[in-house]
């Protein structure tokens, strides 16, 4: 099965967005290669900005442009795209509901060796937050690749985020991307695990070392959350694991205990992500093991369940 950086999906996209729709215009500070929204300034360098190591300033002027009519996509680091800038993000994009779609790559602890203060592990938690900001996490290439196409018309404020690593491919490119449709990639028995992004995989692959067959969802769309689907599983599951590859505060576990508690469901919600820690300068795989987010301890969680 191949395996392709969901940030590659971005650059493909936007490459081919600017060459459809001349009012399109793409905005890095000065990290184009990485995020690689430098395919953008292979289209039209003049409708290209780099904005040098100024996230804020960034976000204020595709502001601007989105104002003017534009459809202003910005891309960073997930860390310095929604660390650096949230209050120019909540305030110039968020508050006048611009149409930037923000899509950050190298989130969570996927970055690997770059460390603790590298790996975002807050960024669904913060944008989820702000009034009318639609957030998205991809799976594998072709889902980041549909998604970036669908965010350029929707209207409003967009965040994707996007990985580093090379992650295995579900989708083909037909796949239609949905917002806030949940997918269901499993279907079973007594335990759902809702997914999202690179823990789709590994949820997938935690299937096969279990001693039931789980349910197991890709939730793509962390806002709009799929509520139905989430409560129609309550009813038939037992248990529910929210599994993300970011902190398990704020981002999807939380989103999912919402919905679950709202609707008052006797489903049992266990959350697998970074348990209110910082993350560690090491390997992808080795860091997945440490903090619990790998197949193999999803596994271990639903075969420890009664």
């Amino acid at each position: 099965m191949a395996s392709i950086a969901t940030r590659i999906a971005f650059g493909d996209a936007l490459k081919e967005l600017m060459a459809e729709d001349k009012n399109i215009v793409a905005f890095d500070a000065d990290l184009a290669g990485s995020t690689k929204s430098a395919e953008a300034k292979k289209v039209d360098p003049n409708r290209h900005f780099d904005m040098g190591i100024a996230e804020a300033n960034m976000m204020c002027a595709a502001a601007g442009m989105a104002a003017s009519g534009k459809i202003a996509f910005v891309s960073s680091f997930a860390m310095f795209a929604t660390g650096r800038a949230f209050e120019q993000i909540r305030n110039s994009v968020g508050y006048p509901h611009a149409n930037v779609k923000i899509c950050a790559s190298h989130a969570g602890i996927s970055v690997g060796e770059d460390g603790a203060t590298h790996q975002c592990i807050e960024d669904i938690s913060l944008l989820r937050g702000i009034p009318g900001m639609k957030v998205v996490v991809p799976c594998d290439y072709n889902e980041a690749k549909a998604a970036i196409r669908a965010i350029a018309y929707e209207d409003g404020p967009c965040y994707v985020r996007l990985g580093r690593s090379g992650v295995e491919e579900f989708f083909d490119e037909n796949y239609v991307f949905e917002f806030g449709k949940g997918i269901v990639l499993n279907k079973g028995e007594k335990v759902a695990i809702v997914a999202t992004g690179s823990m789709v995989q590994e949820s997938m692959k935690a299937k096969d070392m279990m001693n039931i067959n789980p349910t197991v969802v890709n939730m793509h769309t962390i806002k709009p959350i799929d509520k139905d689907l989430i409560i129609e599983l309550a009813k038939t599951h037992k248990y529910m694991i929210a599994a993300e590859e970011h902190s398990i505060i704020g981002g999807l576990g939380s989103a999912v205990a919402e919905v679950l508690a709202e609707a008052g469901t006797g489903c049992q919600l266990i959350r697998i992500g970074i348990q209110d820690i910082f993350g560690e300068s090491g390997k992808p795989g080795e860091l997945f093991e440490k903090y619990g987010i790998s197949a193999n301890k999803i596994a271990e969680k639903v075969n420890s369940l009664d």
